[in-house]
């Protein structure tokens, strides 16, 4: 585990302040956008830097929301059903940020389990509860390495950040360009 995740001194754009729009966390988490606007309006994960209503505002999503999105995409990839899912989901809104880090999601296919240390793991194991697992720190470090390619914002930016490849955004400019 690399010290660098259980500081306090996170990375701004580790913190809550930051946030990634749609195409972006796509990209950063393996997901489509229909999925991410599926789990958005079932609740399953609501971004939380900013959650707007209504038509002409992008959502943003935290570093925190991104992790927890390739998490889901995961548990999906390996047959978890959506209820146990949203179980997983609840338990790790509970926790802080850096906790998430030292946290190995552990599942038979049909349940999901929460270890915090080595021994759970070996028990669960032991016990033929753990088939496979997920370890939340290596998952942190590929959303981190993805995100510095990024760009973030923050909610209260008048101004976009510049997003390559986001295509609503493109073919809005070219409509009200022409209009």
């Amino acid at each position: 585990m690399q010290e660098a995740l259980f500081t306090h001194d996170l990375p701004e754009e580790m913190t809550e302040h930051v946030g990634y729009r749609g195409p972006a966390v796509c990209r950063a988490a393996g997901v489509t956008y229909r999925q991410l606007d599926y789990w958005a309006r079932t609740g399953l994960l609501e971004p939380s830097v900013r959650n707007p209503t209504g038509s002409g505002h992008q959502r943003l999503y935290s570093f925190r929301d991104i992790l927890v999105v390739k998490v889901i995409k995961r548990l999906l990839d390996t047959g978890v059903s959506l209820q146990q899912i949203r179980v997983a989901v609840t338990v790790l809104r509970e926790h802080g940020v850096e906790e998430l880090a030292g946290i190995t999601l552990m599942s038979d296919g049909a349940s999901v389990y929460e270890c915090t240390s080595d021994d759970q793991v070996i028990d669960l194991l032991r016990g033929g509860q753990g088939v496979f697992g997920i370890a939340l720190g290596s998952v942190w470090r590929e959303v981190e390495g993805s995100l510095s390619e990024l760009p973030g914002e923050r909610a209260e930016d008048e101004v976009p950040a510049d997003h390559p490849g986001d295509e609503l955004r493109e073919r809005r400019a070219r409509r009200n360009a022409a209009g």
